[in-house]
């Protein structure tokens, strides 16, 4: 009877330590999208008007508030592009666009939060800023 209990407990250990595994590595980081780093598209995405109202960093997630004119935005097709160029400074820059591709023709005016993770921005170094440069807002980036 022993044995059997032991396979049992053993079994049960196994299978939860499976499923543990399999959930952290569907979602490595609570962020809603990730960051893309490409050149050309920081260069040629969408650019319909928006208003960054806000930047917030938690852990590996850029968190950003923002605005513009439509009907939900749930429609919204919303990017945030890396320019793929790092400016040697102190700290070291990064610039990004937040692409916006609005189609929604109302005149309403919408606000929303995303959260993008950003762990791929890292340079050498401990911190890198990060300039948004369809705004006038940057954040520090420490790591």
């Amino acid at each position: 009877m022993k044995n059997k209990n032991l396979v049992f407990l053993f079994c049960l250990f196994v299978l939860f330590a499976c499923h543990e595994e399999n959930e952290s590595e569907e979602n490595p980081t609570s962020c809603e999208q990730v960051t893309i780093l490409n050149s050309e598209l920081y260069l040629s995405a969408p650019s319909d008007e928006l208003t960054i109202n806000s930047l917030e960093i938690d852990g590996d997630c850029l968190k950003i508030n923002f605005s513009s004119s439509g009907c939900s935005g749930n429609s919204w097709e919303l990017k945030l592009i890396d320019s793929e160029d790092v400016m040697e400074s102190d700290p070291s820059q990064r610039n990004l666009r937040l692409s916006l591709k609005n189609e929604e023709m109302c005149e309403a005016y919408i606000t929303k939060e995303l959260t993008f993770d950003i762990s791929n921005l890292r340079v050498g170094g401990s911190r890198v800023k990060l300039n948004l440069t369809n705004s006038n807002k940057y954040i520090l980036y420490e790591y």
